[in-house]
């Protein structure tokens, strides 16, 4: 599942590639491509043609395009496999392409959705006051927004009486920060992912934070984190951060601090990664 990084890559090409062009057309060629349209695909597709893209917008792992003269965005959410691709408008269709936006312009380029196991897609949604999609007015804001509050993140984490990588998890505290970077963080910060939330003192949240915004913006820098082809960016290039993974993918190797070998174990249907010296787990109570 792309996380935050992997999705702002994506926003940022869309900003440069489609923000300000005028819709003409819309193809939807697979009906789950556009499931939470819930009026369906001709619906969307007409409710498209002729609006202008706003600058595209992005929450956690959500991005949206506003509509400019309508108090509406185009919501994507990529799934496991949804790219977002730029493409010249005489390149061959790819196998799972899902939807197509043509432009009333002579750049030559279409915006595509292509999915393979389509658990993304695409949706038309009216907007709150403050601009954002009605649908995700209930995600937290990401730690990379200028409004994140540290503060008030700190006393949700001591309140919510959890663990500290179900935290992390939890789009209603923090959005966008998924296992992988969840993972990396906790490594940097020498936290165990049991470790509960009510034993975090205001300077190690602070800390744990730091890391989190660090591990995000030096996967921003490389292009996000690719472990197959599905993650591309707009114009279908790989991310790289997965080469400077300290943590997750790293069972049995060597722990980048200390020597220890890394260890994975399950976690709600996903798995940790952890150093048992560095990380070690919280005493029983």
């Amino acid at each position: 599942m792309p996380e935050l990084p992997e999705v702002e890559v994506v926003r940022r090409g869309l900003e440069r590639w489609v923000s300000g062009r005028t819709v003409e057309d819309v193809d939807v060629l697979h009906p789950r491509a556009v499931r939470r349209h819930i009026a369906g695909g001709p619906d969307f597709a007409a409710r498209l043609r002729g609006l202008r893209f706003g600058t595209a917008m992005r929450r956690g792992k959500y991005l949206w395009i506003p509509l400019d003269e309508v108090s509406a965005s185009l919501l994507g959410h990529l799934g496991m496999s949804g790219q977002l691709l730029v493409q010249p408008s005489e390149a061959p269709d790819e196998k799972h392409l899902r939807i197509r936006v043509r432009f009333a312009d002579d750049l030559g380029t279409e915006l595509r959705f292509v999915d393979q196991r389509t658990f993304g897609g695409l949706s038309l949604h009216d907007n709150t006051p403050d601009g954002v999609p009605d649908v995700i007015a209930h995600i937290a804001r990401d730690p990379l927004d200028p409004a994140f509050d540290d503060a008030a993140f700190h006393t949700a984490l001591r309140l919510r009486r959890t663990t500290v990588k179900r935290a992390l998890l939890d789009q209603s505290l923090i959005s966008g920060v998924g296992n992988i970077y969840a993972d990396e963080a906790l490594w940097r910060s020498r936290l165990h992912y049991e470790r509960p939330t009510a034993t975090l003192a205001r300077p190690r949240t602070a800390e744990l934070l730091g890391h989190v915004r660090d591990v995000m913006r030096e996967a921003l820098a490389q292009g996000g984190t690719s472990f197959d082809s599905l993650y591309v960016n707009v114009n279908g290039q790989s991310g790289y951060f997965d080469r400077s993974l300290d943590a997750y993918g790293r069972e049995d190797e060597p722990c980048h601090r200390c020597g220890t070998p890394m260890r994975r174990r399950p976690w709600m249907n996903r798995s940790s990664y952890y150093c048992p010296r560095c990380q070690r787990p919280p005493r029983p109570a």
